[in-house]
């Protein structure tokens, strides 16, 4: 059923069915890339985020036990 409905799409676009699959994952890989590195926000967002950045560092006990600690990943 998905071959045939991927052969179908293929055919209205007037593309190969390997072209077609190409074209396709191209798209989904570059969308899977640009959803990790760029995000949308409004200009009250984007100073939000500036504010943040800027604030003075302050102490984190939480972050600095889970720093401290060996990553379960991490070998033995």
């Amino acid at each position: 059923m998905q071959e045939a409905v991927l052969r179908r799409a293929a055919e209205v676009a007037h593309k190969s069915l390997t072209d077609f699959i190409l074209d396709a994952a191209y798209l989904a890989a570059e969308q899977t890339l640009l959803d990790q590195r760029l995000f949308m926000v409004s200009g009250d967002q984007y100073q939000a985020i500036l504010d943040l950045l800027d604030r003075p560092e302050s102490d984190n006990p939480g972050l600095a036990d889970l720093l401290s600690r060996r990553p379960v990943w991490a070998t033995k």
